[in-house]
């Protein structure tokens, strides 16, 4: 078996900067692309599948999810 050289992985010791900003990413188009797929699916069922919502209706509906759903899902303060 070889001895350890230079070049051996040691655990804990590389830079994962990358990598972690790489998921804050995909995890904040994630969470910001659901809720626009939501409200938007909201807002299209109201308007045409429910007898007597209306544009008006379903556009009001959808604004107070999309502002609920924005204040639920911002980023929070550290608790540091």
């Amino acid at each position: 078996m070889a001895g350890h050289e230079a070049g051996d992985y040691h655990k804990g010791e590389m830079d994962i900067h990358e990598q972690s900003e790489t998921y804050d990413l995909f995890m904040g188009l994630t969470k910001w692309g659901s809720l626009i797929i939501a409200v938007g699916l909201l807002f299209f069922v109201l308007w045409f599948a429910v007898k007597g919502a209306g544009f008006v209706i379903a556009a009001a509906v959808s604004v107070v999810v999309a502002v609920i759903g924005f204040l639920l899902l911002k980023k929070k303060p550290d608790a540091h």
